[in-house]
């Protein structure tokens, strides 16, 4: 059996610095598991929390890691200098296209309203087929069970097709997770009448 081919994985997470402990205990046991795998990281190119914590077990493990912040973060975040690469973007939707760019994968810790930001972006633009990388949300404390079911009720209420599931994984476990994000994905077709109303 072939092994999958190095990827490019994106970590959206949590630069809080007050979140439990165990959420940035799961950001380094991912970035472990990314460099096991013989993986490459992108991510928010910060020191501190999640972010710092992914990057430096990616790096301990051998992983390269790029990482991409926003001039106006710098000081704030504390950027991370031992990236192989650090990149200065002028502003945060030039941080979020960089990523993208660089990456063959997202992988979604917990994590605010700025990982819930970067989410929706690459979820939605899977859902009308701009692209097909893989979209993973690794969540084993069930930080995004109210996010779940909310997405639930949008389906229900024809908000949103049922094709939004097509185009994400969802799980609890580090090994899964990377499973999922190598694994082949489902092709989202996308037409104009998956958004026409629908009849009543």
């Amino acid at each position: 059996m072939n092994a999958p081919k190095p990827l490019a994985v994106c970590v959206f997470c949590s630069s809080s610095g007050t979140i439990d402990r165990r959420h940035v205990d799961l950001a380094a046991e991912a970035g472990a598991e990314l460099a096991r795998r013989g993986h490459s990281l992108v991510s928010g190119g910060a020191q501190v929390s999640c972010m710092g914590a992914v990057a430096r077990a990616a790096r301990e493990g051998g992983a390269r890691t790029v990482g991409v912040i926003p001039e106006g973060l710098v000081a704030v975040e504390i950027s991370d200098e031992d990236n192989d690469e650090l990149i200065v973007t002028p502003d945060m939707r030039a941080r979020k296209g960089e990523m993208d760019r660089r990456s063959d994968a997202f992988l979604i810790l917990p994590g605010g309203i700025g990982t819930l930001e970067e989410l929706f972006e690459v979820w939605t633009a899977r859902v009308l087929a701009m692209h097909e990388k893989p979209v993973v949300i690794l969540d084993p404390t069930g930080v995004y069970d109210p996010l779940r079911e909310l997405m639930r009720g949008l389906t229900e209420q024809h908000f949103a097709r049922p094709k939004i599931w097509d185009a994400i994984g969802w799980t609890s476990s580090v090994p899964e997770a990377f499973d999922l994000l190598e694994r082949s994905q489902p092709r989202i077709e996308f037409s104009p009448g998956d958004y026409a109303e629908a009849e009543l």
